[in-house]
C-alpha cells in the first residue's frame, strides 16, 4: 500500500491529510514528486528548497519568530515543546499543535493564564494571545508545515508545473488542478480494453456548477464511457481526504478535533454555508447584457388588464420582470413597478426563482379571479399569484401551477376524452352500467355511448 496512486486515477493532491476512523489524521506526502524532479533535471539542493517549500521541515525548530527559543521565553518547558513539536507533524496548521488540546489544560491555565470562558471559546489563538502577529505566523506556517504545493517554489521553471497537477488545487495558494475533461480523456483511452465500465473519482472543484456537471456528462456519453463518477470537493460533511484546512481561519477549527463526527456534522455544515453565502455575496451582482431577449404576456385579471415583459440572460434564466397596469392608479402602479424592480434585483443578486414562486403564489387580494388571454391560467387569487403562476411555468416548467396542460395546447391535440356508456344485458334482470371498452368498437342495438372531449 506504498503506491501514490491507482490504476489511472491521479493523486489527489501532492499533500494529503487522511481521516483515520479512529479519529485524528495522518499526513500523505507524494513520493515521486522528488524523482519527478530529478527526471526533469533538477539537482539535489535545489530539490530539497522545492520540496521543502511544499511539506515543510516538521519542525519550528529554526523556525522564523517561532521556534524552540521563543517558545521558552514565553513559558514553555520542554515537554510542552515535544508535544508541540509530535502534533505539528500531522497538522494542516501550526495553530492546530496550540491547541488546549495539545498543550493541556494545566498548562493553558497556570502558565497561559486561560480562564474557562477563553479555553471554551472556539476562536481561540493561542499564538495571538502569546504576541504572535498573523505574518510571524504565516513565517512560521510554511517553514514547519509548507505551503502544501509546488506552485511559488524557488527555482521551479512554470513550464514543470503541469506535471505536478493533481485532481485537487494543492493547499490554501494553490491554483492549478487537472480538469474534469482531463480525468474524462484518460478513462476514454482505457474504456475500450475495459469490457466493463471503470471505477474511478472524477473530481471537480468546489466552485463547480451544475452546467459543468452536465458538461461532464454530456462528454463521458461522446467517449463512449460507461460509467461516470462525478464528485465535488467538499461536498459531503465527512471527507476522506483533504488538500485543505475548512476555511481561512484555521483556529476556528480547533473545536473540531475532539468533537464526534455526529457533534461535528452541523458545525462543518453552518461553516460550509457561511462560505458559500460570502462567495455569493462577494461575486456581487450579475447584470444583464445590454440587449436581451425576453417576452411580453398581456392578460386581463378580474377584469384588469396586465401586461408582465421580462428579461433574460444568454442562458436563458429569467433576469428582470416589468409589470404596467396602466389604467389603473397612480399609486397602485408605482407600488406594482417597484415591486418588479425589487424582485429582477434580487433575481440579479442570485436568489433563485423558486423561492420567489413559493412565497408568492395563492397570495390573495383584489383583483383576482378570471384569467383571459393567457393559455395556461384560466384564475388566479391576485395579480402577483398570476405574475408568479405565469414566471414559473415558463421557466421552472412548473405545470402544477397551470390550469391547462402543455401538451392540451398543441395545434394536434384532441384530448383524452371521457367515455359514457350504457349497455342493458337482453335477460330480464336488472339494468346495469358499464364503460365501453373501446372507443374504436362498433355501437350495436343493445348499447348506445357518447363520447364527450
Amino acid at each position: 500500500m506504498d503506491c501514490d496512486t491507482t490504476g489511472i486515477e491521479p493523486d489527489f493532491a501532492l499533500v494529503k491529510f487522511k481521516k483515520l476512523a479512529g479519529g485524528g489524521y495522518f499526513k500523505i506526502i507524494n513520493q515521486t514528486a522528488t524523482l519527478a524532479l530529478q527526471t526533469l533535471g533538477y539537482d539535489a539542493t535545489v530539490i530539497d528548497r522545492i520540496v521543502s517549500h511544499a511539506v515543510g521541515h516538521g519542525s519550528l525548530a529554526k523556525a522564523p519568530a517561532i521556534n524552540h527559543e521563543t517558545l521558552a521565553a514565553r513559558g514553555f518547558d520542554q515537554a510542552t515543546v515535544d508535544r508541540v513539536e509530535k502534533s505539528i507533524a500531522t497538522s494542516f496548521d501550526i495553530r492546530f499543535a496550540f491547541s488546549r488540546y495539545t498543550l493541556g489544560e494545566s498548562f493553558c491555565r497556570e502558565v497561559l493564564g486561560l480562564d474557562d470562558e477563553a479555553l471554551v471559546d472556539p476562536r481561540l489563538d493561542v499564538l495571538a494571545r502569546l504576541g504572535f502577529s498573523k505574518s510571524d505566523i504565516a513565517a512560521a506556517n510554511v517553514h514547519a508545515c509548507g505551503t502544501m504545493t509546488i506552485e511559488g517554489a524557488p527555482d521551479i521553471r512554470a513550464e514543470h508545473l503541469a506535471v505536478f497537477d493533481c485532481a485537487n488545487p494543492c493547499g490554501r495558494d494553490g491554483t492549478r488542478s487537472l480538469s474534469a475533461e482531463s480525468h474524462i480523456r484518460m478513462m476514454a483511452a482505457a474504456q475500450p480494453f475495459v469490457s466493463g465500465a471503470i471505477s474511478k473519482t472524477i473530481n471537480m472543484p468546489n466552485a463547480a456548477t451544475v452546467e459543468d456537471c452536465r458538461k461532464a456528462y454530456e462528454m463521458s456519453w461522446k467517449l463512449g464511457l460507461k460509467a461516470n463518477a462525478l464528485y465535488r470537493d467538499g461536498s459531503k460533511l465527512s471527507q476522506p481526504l483533504s488538500a485543505m484546512a475548512l476555511g481561512d481561519d484555521l483556529a476556528a477549527n480547533d473545536d473540531l478535533a475532539a468533537a464526534t463526527p455526529m457533534a461535528r456534522a452541523p458545525i462543518i455544515a453552518e461553516r460550509i454555508v457561511e462560505r458559500i453565502i460570502e462567495r455569493e455575496v462577494r461575486a456581487g451582482r450579475e447584470r444583464l447584457p445590454q440587449r436581451r431577449k425576453g417576452y411580453t404576456q398581456k392578460a386581463i385579471v378580474g377584469g384588469h388588464k396586465v401586461y408582465l415583459r421580462t428579461g433574460e440572460y444568454e442562458d436563458g434564466r429569467v433576469g428582470e420582470i416589468f409589470v404596467d397596469m396602466h389604467k389603473e392608479g397612480a399609486a397602485f402602479r408605482s407600488l406594482m413597478n417597484n415591486f418588479a424592480i425589487a424582485i429582477s434585483i434580487g433575481l440579479q443578486y442570485g436568489v433563485p426563482l423558486e423561492e420567489f414562486v413559493e412565497a408568492y403564489t395563492f397570495t390573495r387580494f383584489e383583483p383576482s379571479g378570471l384569467v383571459e388571454g393567457n393559455d395556461a391560467i384560466k384564475m388566479s387569487t391576485s395579480v402577483v399569484d398570476y405574475i408568479f403562476r405565469e414566471l414559473a411555468i415558463s421557466y421552472l416548467g412548473r405545470s402544477d401551477l397551470a390550469h391547462v396542460e402543455q401538451s392540451d395546447l398543441r395545434p394536434d391535440s384532441v384530448g383524452r376524452g371521457q367515455v359514457e356508456a350504457s349497455c342493458r344485458r337482453p335477460a330480464p334482470t336488472r339494468p346495469k352500467r358499464q364503460p365501453s371498452r373501446s372507443i374504436a368498437s362498433p355501437a350495436s342495438a343493445m348499447c348506445a355511448a357518447t363520447f364527450t372531449y
